[in-house]
C-alpha cells in the first residue's frame, strides 16, 4: 500500500475557498441592486422622483421624464418638485395641514413632505404640470429617505406618482351619472307630487260634488215618495212615472254613494275601526238586508250554518258593505232560477275566508284580469244590468285597508267565485266575561245617591253585550242603548243621561260627529262623553281628547279600568265639574 502524500502548499484544488463565495454573493447581490435600480429609473409607469434634504431634484427616472415631458438634465439640481406641481394646490395644502397640526408650514416644497419628514405615511393627490403647460392629475407617495449611518438623519425624499388621469375620469363620469340620477329623482319626486295633489284634488271635487248632489237628489226622492202617498193614490200612468223617478233616484243615489267612499278611501280620511267582528251577527245581517232582493229575481240563496262562534279583524260597518257589494253582484249576473252559495273556511290558524259563489255565465281570463278596475263593467253596461263599476274597486280598497285580501275566480258557463280573507280573532265576550267574573270590580263611589243613567252608542251586538253584563254588576246604574250616531243623539236629548259612552266608528255619522251635535245642544252639553274605541294608536287618542272626549278607553276594555274611569266621571258629575 503506497502511502499518501501531502499536496504541495501552490498546487491548485477543486474546493471554491469561503472567501471566492463570500465575494461571489456579494458579486451577485451587487448586481441584483443595480439590476433593481435600474428597473426603478427605467420603469415608465411611473414617476420616480428623488431630492436632496432641501428638495432639490437628484433623480428623476424615464417615468418622470415620460409623464411631464422634461428630460432628467432640465430639472436635476435645478428644481424641486413643487415648481411642477399645482400652485394653488400646494398653497391649499399647506394651509390644510398647518390647520390640521397646528404649526405653520410654507407653502412650497415643505408642505409636499412636511408629514413624511416626521415619519408620517403620506400619500395625497395633486396636479403635476407637464413642460409643456398641459396637466394631470396624479397619486403621489412621499418618503423620507435616512441615513443610517448618521443616527437616521434624513438625507432626501423619495416621491413615487401615478397618472391618475383614467380613475379621475371614471370619477367624473359616475358623478355625471350620480348627478343624472339625482336630476331625474327629483324630477320624479316632482311629477310625483304634481301627481298626489291632482289625486288629491280630484278626490276633493268628488267628495264635495257628491255632498252638493245629495241635496237636490234629497228633494227629488223626497217629494216623489211624497206624489206616491198621496192620498187619493195617483193615476197608473203617474205611478209608473213616480217609480221610474224613484228607480233612477235611488240607483243615482248608489252611484253618488260609490263615488264619495272611493273620493274618502283615495284621500286617506277614511277612518276605520279593526276589532272582533262576529261573523256569524255580521251574516244575519247581510242576509236579511240581500234576501228580498234575491227573491225578485228568483235567486235562491245559502248561507253557513255557524255551530261555534267565529270572529274575524275587520271593521263591522265596512265588511258589511264589503260582502253587500259582492252578494248584490252574485245576484244581478246570476242566471234565471240561479244559486249564490255563501261558505267561510278557515285557510290557515290565522286566516278566514268567505267566498261567494254564483252560477252565472263566468268570466273569461280575459275578463278576470279587469276585474278591480274602477268605471270598467267588463261589458256588462249592454246587459241591461245596472251598476257602476266602482263598487269592487271600493272593495278591494277597503279589504286592504282592514289588513285583508280579496279575490276571484271563475269558468265560463259554471260561474264565479269572490272570496275576501281576514285574520281570525278570539271572542271578546268570552274574554270579557272571564275577566268580569276574576277581576276585582271597582266599587261605586259611595257620593252617588240615585241610580245613574248611562247611554253607550255602539254599532257591534257583541261590544253592546260586554257592556250589559258588565254594568249589570253596578246597581248604582242603569244603561241605554243606541246603534247609531243619529239614534244616539236622539236618546241624549230625551233622556239625558249623567254618562254617555261611544264608539267612533259608527254608520253614518262618526262618534267625533256626534258629540259635536251633543256639545252644542244646550239641552246635553252639560253630558261628559267617554270615547270607547278601537282606534288605540296615540294620535287617535290625542285626536279623540282634543276634539273634546272627557277620557278615552281603548278596546278591549280593562275591566277595572273601565269602572274606575265611571266613577271618576261619575264623581265629577257629582261635583258639577265633568264638563267644563
Amino acid at each position: 500500500m503506497t502511502p499518501s502524500r501531502p499536496l504541495p502548499a501552490d498546487e491548485p484544488t477543486d474546493a471554491p475557498s469561503t472567501a471566492s463565495l463570500t465575494d461571489r454573493l456579494h458579486h451577485d447581490t451587487f448586481l441584483k441592486t443595480g439590476a433593481l435600480q435600474d428597473a426603478i429609473l427605467n420603469s415608465a409607469n411611473f414617476s420616480s422622483i428623488a431630492t436632496d434634504e432641501k428638495g432639490v431634484i437628484q433623480i428623476f427616472n424615464v417615468g418622470a421624464e415620460r409623464m411631464l415631458g422634461y428630460a432628467a438634465a432640465d430639472v436635476l439640481n435645478k428644481i424641486t418638485p413643487a415648481e411642477i406641481s399645482d400652485p394653488q394646490e400646494v398653497i391649499a395644502r399647506a394651509a390644510e395641514l398647518s390647520l390640521e397640526l397646528g404649526t405653520t408650514i410654507a407653502p412650497g416644497f415643505e408642505a409636499l413632505v412636511f408629514k413624511a419628514s416626521r415619519g408620517i405615511e403620506d400619500i395625497y393627490e395633486l396636479t403635476y404640470i407637464r413642460k409643456d403647460g398641459s396637466r394631470f392629475p396624479a397619486v403621489v407617495s412621499v418618503t423620507a429617505l435616512r441615513d443610517v449611518r448618521d443616527h437616521n438623519g434624513i438625507i432626501g425624499y423619495l416621491l413615487i406618482g401615478t397618472d391618475n388621469t383614467v380613475r379621475k375620469q371614471a370619477e367624473a363620469e359616475q358623478e355625471k351619472l350620480d348627478q343624472r340620477l339625482r336630476d331625474q329623482n327629483i324630477e320624479l319626486e316632482k311629477a310625483k307630487a304634481i301627481a298626489e295633489k291632482a289625486n288629491l284634488a280630484k278626490s276633493d271635487f268628488l267628495s264635495s260634488m257628491s255632498h252638493e248632489l245629495r241635496s237636490p237628489l234629497n228633494a227629488i226622492l223626497g217629494f216623489a215618495q211624497l206624489m206616491e202617498s198621496d192620498v187619493p193614490g195617483p193615476t197608473p200612468a203617474q205611478k209608473a212615472s213616480i217609480d221610474q223617478i224613484l228607480h233612477a233616484g235611488w240607483f243615482l243615489l248608489e252611484l253618488i254613494n260609490d263615488i264619495l267612499d272611493l273620493a274618502v278611501i283615495e284621500s286617506g280620511r277614511l277612518s276605520l275601526s279593526l276589532e272582533a267582528i262576529s261573523l256569524a251577527e255580521v251574516m244575519i245581517e247581510c242576509q236579511a238586508m240581500i234576501e228580498p232582493q234575491a227573491q225578485k229575481r228568483g235567486i235562491s240563496m245559502v248561507f253557513p250554518k255557524f255551530e261555534r262562534s267565529c270572529f274575524i279583524k275587520a271593521d263591522r260597518t265596512r265588511l258589511k258593505q264589503v260582502l253587500i257589494n259582492l252578494l248584490s253582484n252574485a245576484i244581478k249576473y246570476n242566471r234565471a232560477g240561479g244559486t249564490v252559495v255563501v261558505k267561510c273556511d278557515v285557510t290557515t290558524s290565522s286566516r278566514l275566508r268567505i267566498s261567494v259563489r254564483d252560477t252565472g255565465e263566468g268570466l273569461t281570463p280575459e275578463l278576470l284580469a279587469q276585474l278591480f278596475q274602477a268605471f270598467n263593467r267588463l261589458g256588462k253596461e249592454t246587459t241591461g244590468e245596472e251598476g257602476t263599476g266602482i263598487g269592487l274597486v271600493v272593495s278591494k280598497r277597503l279589504v286592504e285597508l282592514m289588513e285583508g285580501s280579496i279575490g276571484a275566480e271563475s269558468t265560463v258557463g259554471a260561474g264565479s267565485v269572490f272570496w275576501i280573507e281576514f285574520g281570525s280573532d278570539i271572542d271578546p265576550h268570552a274574554a270579557f266575561i272571564k275577566a268580569v267574573n276574576t277581576a276585582q270590580i271597582a266599587a261605586p263611589d259611595p257620593t252617588g245617591t240615585r241610580t245613574r243613567l248611562l247611554l253607550y252608542i255602539e254599532d257591534n251586538p257583541a261590544n253592546l253585550k260586554l257592556i250589559e253584563q258588565l254594568i249589570s254588576r253596578r246597581p248604582d246604574l242603569r244603561l241605554l242603548t243606541a246603534q247609531n250616531g243619529k239614534d244616539g243623539i236622539s236618546l241624549a236629548r230625551g233622556y239625558l243621561p249623567d254618562v254617555i259612552l261611544m264608539d267612533i266608528n259608527l254608520p253614518g255619522i262618526s262618534g267625533i260627529e256626534a258629540m259635536k251635535i251633543i256639545r252644542i245642544d244646550p239641552t246635553t252639553a252639560h253630558i261628559p262623553i267617554v270615547a270607547v274605541s278601537a282606534n288605540a294608536i296615540p294620535s287617535d287618542i290625542a285626536k279623540g281628547l282634543e276634539a273634546g272626549f272627557f277620557r278615552y278607553l281603548t278596546k278591549p276594555i280593562k275591566v277595572n279600568e273601565f269602572m274606575e274611569t265611571l266613577n271618576v266621571v261619575l264623581k265629577s258629575v257629582e261635583s258639577g265639574a265633568a264638563v267644563k
